[in-house]
């Protein structure tokens, strides 16, 4: 049987650090939850690859604010597409700005509205390029206002 919740609550950041793909796979979403936020940080971007879409929807704004920009460019456009306008907010500038091209074109229009301008005037062209019609008609006049000559 595998490790209860208080368990996983209980490893180290090196414990956390150390666990396989299948491991992470087989985690419970309650169990997802209970890690330490740093400890997140320490999960190889394979192990944060092997996440599931209800996973990540499990994770809490500070655990997803303190997820390595490694961590964050490896999410696939499924996790980025399940993250909650919440967990959005929660990112970090360089951590919006290290999101695949193709993560940002799976971005909702809800999850684009929750950016704030300085997360956007980070995106590279490449990023902003990767943006659909119906996303780019999503962004509120003050998003689109902050967007630097170079992006568009």
């Amino acid at each position: 049987e595998g490790l209860s919740t208080d368990q996983i609550a209980a490893l180290t950041t090196a414990q956390v650090g150390a666990l396989t793909t299948k491991q992470i796979g087989a985690l419970t979403t309650d169990q997802i939850a209970a890690f330490e936020t740093a400890d997140l940080g320490s999960l190889t971007t394979s192990a944060v690859k092997a996440l599931s879409t209800d996973q990540i929807e499990a994770l809490t704004t500070d655990q997803i604010a303190g997820l390595t920009t490694s961590n964050i460019a490896s999410l696939t456009s499924a996790q980025v597409s399940a993250l909650s306008t919440d967990q959005i907010v929660a990112l970090t500038t360089a951590q919006i700005s290290s999101l695949s091209t193709s993560a940002v074109a799976s971005l909702t229009t809800d999850q684009l509205n929750a950016l704030e301008s300085a997360d956007l005037q980070k995106l590279s062209s490449a990023q902003i390029t990767s943006l659909t019609t119906s996303q780019i008609e999503g962004l509120s006049t003050d998003q689109i206002a902050a967007l630097t000559t170079a992006q568009v």
